[in-house]
């Protein structure tokens, strides 16, 4: 029996393995081309060479030229300036928002909660691109287009990080809060000082997936941030890979800078990620 359950777990971590390899090759890949010329990018494409860094002196100009000229040739610090601007605004305001909005709708009675919450479920299934239209009408009559603000604001409210909030504080212990209500402590006092501290992974868990949508946000910000001061990373490597002549090894420096962040935001917050999927929000 022992044996058959190592067996079983064997062949389990070897196909994850292999997907996890899977997975991994196309950033390898990048990474990898970004130390290249294009001749080099090119010339492996179809061995295993593709995915191994070149030589050392057989890049001109050094092992890091491509990631210099693509800082030379476009804005790359002003666009990933603007895409933290962004994505940290939407955060910061969003888990403020939608965490309050999760605990009214886990915790107060209110006529037609039920209604409400359906309303807010459905708002799911409506594509962002169809209200874009008199989202944009209305930014700009308010006078907020090439601003932060116009970015920001629209995408403050998440009804998956609403939803995500409210089945997480469902099962938190009352008890807690009661003892507090006990000591004194108003109701803002115990969501800030007891429920948030207490819910980490759900915080975490809401911020990686606000961050990884609109860190990668494209059509929005390309239609309200039209200034090239205000360009996202996202519409910059657009607009980078516009610029003749297409240089593939600079490209790709330009979209490992992009990555990045992104991977950076996972790692260091991934065990809370995992938490806030699998935790029903009890505490010992």
């Amino acid at each position: 029996m022992k044996k058959k359950n190592l067996l079983n777990r064997i062949f389990l971590y070897t196909i994850m393995l292999f997907l996890a390899v899977l997975f991994l090759f196309p950033m390898l890949w990048m990474l990898v081309s970004s130390f290249k010329n294009d001749v080099q990018i090119f010339r492996d494409m179809t061995s295993i060479q593709a995915f191994l860094p070149p030589m050392p002196g057989t890049v001109e100009g050094g092992f890091f030229q491509n990631y210099l000229m693509a800082f030379e040739r476009v804005n790359l610090f002003r666009y990933i300036l603007n895409s933290l601007i962004y994505t940290s605004g939407i955060i910061f305001f969003g888990l403020i928002v939608n965490s309050m909005a999760g605990y009214a709708l886990a915790r107060f009675e209110f006529p037609l909660r039920s209604f409400w919450l359906s309303v807010i479920i459905a708002t799911l299934i409506i594509p962002p691109e169809s209200i874009f239209l008199p989202l944009y009408v209305l930014v700009y009559d308010l006078g907020w287009v090439n601003t932060y603000t116009g970015l920001i604001v629209p995408f403050i409210a998440n009804a998956f990080a609403i939803f995500l909030f409210r089945q997480f504080f469902l099962d938190f212990p009352r008890e807690i809060e009661e003892a507090a209500k006990i000591d004194g402590c108003s109701q803002l006092g115990i969501f800030f000082r007891i429920i948030v501290p207490l819910s980490k992974p759900v915080f975490a868990t809401v911020a990686i997936v606000l961050f990884i949508n609109h860190w990668n946000d494209f059509l929005w910000p390309l239609v309200v941030a039209n200034d090239d001061s205000m360009r996202t990373i996202q519409i910059g490597l657009q607009f980078f890979m516009n610029q003749p002549p297409v240089q593939w090894g600079q490209v790709m420096a330009a979209l490992t800078v992009a990555t990045v962040p992104m991977l950076v935001i996972f790692i260091f917050l991934q065990r809370y990620f995992v938490q806030g999927l699998t935790h029903t929000g009890s505490k010992n």
